[in-house]
């Protein structure tokens, strides 16, 4: 793949400069995306690494800024938003329908009846086209979406780290045929659950020791189920190495860096960052923006930093579907992200029109408008008609 495109010297590439198209290392492994600035960080990481050349098919600018989104931009952006209403509809019909193949997997499993590869790709294989399509209202709708207090949290859990980890697949440029594995063992992982009695895992206590460890046998439970069921080995190590960390501390082989496998390290970040901002029998949700920070920390090295950066860069560090209050007093919703920029993503002012009496869309920037801090629970709920 790499043949096909125009190689650069890493000493030329200049700090803060931008590429139009991504930017490889070898024929696996992306640096970065359009419009990520090749900052000083970026750079030193690739001088330690003794990497000399990387490969793009797109041209490196000094003077490609986020300005270039705003050229003419009510215009692009009324354009890029436009017919949100019936897209999030279509949105919400889509998500509605995967929580139920979702609960109909877990029932499946419970009751012991043998769970199909083909069926279950082939109902994943639609959620990549629809991610493809239109990542951005998918992401809205996972986000606010919510779950009866009678429904089994194991469902939506799977289904919103589907979703998250396609994203990220997308964002390493993995082919369609890996892009489903990915997707099939993200909505499996936590298929080993369903052999535990649920008054543990739903437990509102603390959870005592042998508990805990009851808990702890989950991956190797969904191992062995998924392979009675004739699933691939990579999908099968994914449900196995999910609570894998890069640093060894996860479970339940101790697993280090490169001895996990890619969609591990995929569902571990993606799986991570759901639970961090969900609501649990035994604790209260936090905000993205919150759970975001909490996996930028990285404590303890406990995940791949190529994966982090995959999050960020993709749902920004104010991932799409928050709720935010602006820093001139207003309220608005997070609906896309800012390639040049993942701190400043677009964001739909709420209960405000354009001059055309569409939806009032713009980016936020360190200069303009800006966000000031996520909005809570009970304004979201007092203030919004959501």
């Amino acid at each position: 793949m790499i043949n096909d495109m125009i190689k650069y010297k890493t000493s030329e590439i200049p700090q803060d400069s931008y590429f139009s198209e991504s930017v490889f290392l070898d024929d696996k492994f992306i640096v970065s995306i359009p419009g990520m600035p090749f900052n000083e960080d970026l750079l030193k990481s690739l001088e330690d690494w003794e990497v000399s050349e990387l490969y793009s098919k797109g041209a490196n600018t000094s003077s490609f800024t986020s300005s270039i989104f705003m050229e003419d931009e009510p215009e692009i952006l009324n354009e890029a938003f436009s017919n949100i209403t019936s897209r999030l509809a279509k949105a919400e019909e889509f998500y509605t329908s995967l929580l139920g193949f979702s609960r109909n997997l877990f029932v499946h499993a419970t009751v012991g009846n043998e769970i199909d590869y083909n069926h279950v790709a082939k109902r994943v294989k639609t959620i990549c086209d629809f991610v493809k399509d239109d990542k951005t209202m998918l992401l809205r709708v996972q986000k606010n979406a919510k779950t009866n207090q009678d429904d089994n949290y194991l469902a939506s859990h799977s289904v919103k780290s589907t979703i998250l980890s396609i994203v990220i697949g997308n964002y390493f440029k993995l082919p369609i045929h890996r892009l489903i594995e990915l997707g099939v063992a993200a909505l499996v992982h936590e298929i080993g659950m369903v052999e535990l009695p649920q008054k543990i895992y739903l437990s509102k206590n603390q959870l005592k020791p042998l508990e805990r460890k009851a808990i702890a046998s989950h991956p190797a439970r969904g191992y062995n189920l998924l392979r009675s069921y004739g699933f691939p080995l990579s999908v099968m190590l994914a449900a196995l190495e999910h609570h894998e960390r890069d640093n060894g501390s996860g479970y339940p082989r101790n697993l280090t860096g490169d001895k996990i496998s890619l969609y591990a390290k995929i569902i571990a970040v993606t799986c991570s960052c759901e639970a961090i901002s969900a609501k649990r029998p035994h604790k209260a949700a936090k905000d993205d923006y919150t759970g975001m920070l909490e996996l930028l920390r990285n404590e303890g090295k406990q995940y791949d930093d190529t994966v982090i950066r995959a999050l960020v860069y993709s749902l920004s560090i104010y991932p799409v579907g928050l709720y935010v209050l602006l820093s001139n007093d207003s309220r608005a919703q997070v609906i896309d992200v800012n390639p040049s920029d993942p701190r400043f993503p677009i964001v739909e002012i709420l209960g405000e029109t354009a001059q055309n009496g569409r939806r009032k869309i713009i980016y936020t920037s360190q200069d303009d408008i800006s966000i000031t801090r996520p909005l809570t629970g009970v304004e979201i709920e007092s203030e919004i008609n959501i």
